[in-house]
């Protein structure tokens, strides 16, 4: 074998070395990102199960207002109304992000 087609081999087994280790590395970093969107996507079924369990209290309690409310508890009621309408808004808030 000639000095030139050592020198050739010499550089093309380097490469390819290179290419492997590029290889290894992306599957490496692959595997990360699947574990990290798959922590995402399971943080997002959370916050989405309490969106709509928000929601649903939400509903409840507005039809418990409407159907039952004396003059007593209008006050409370209304402080307890208002506090989940703000949780429902954190709620959509972070599902929008």
């Amino acid at each position: 074998m000639t000095e030139e087609a050592k020198k050739l081999l010499s550089t093309f087994e380097a490469r390819l070395r290179h290419l492997i280790y590029l290889h290894d590395e992306l599957k490496r970093e692959n595997a990360e990102l699947k574990r990290l969107l798959e922590e995402e996507k399971k943080e997002n079924e959370r916050i989405l199960a309490e969106y709509k369990e928000l929601e649903t209290s939400y509903t409840n309690l507005k039809t418990a207002t409407t159907i039952s409310l004396n003059g007593s508890d209008v006050k409370e009621t209304k402080l307890r109304l208002s506090k989940l309408v703000r949780e429902v808004d954190k709620c959509i808030a972070l599902l929008n992000e």
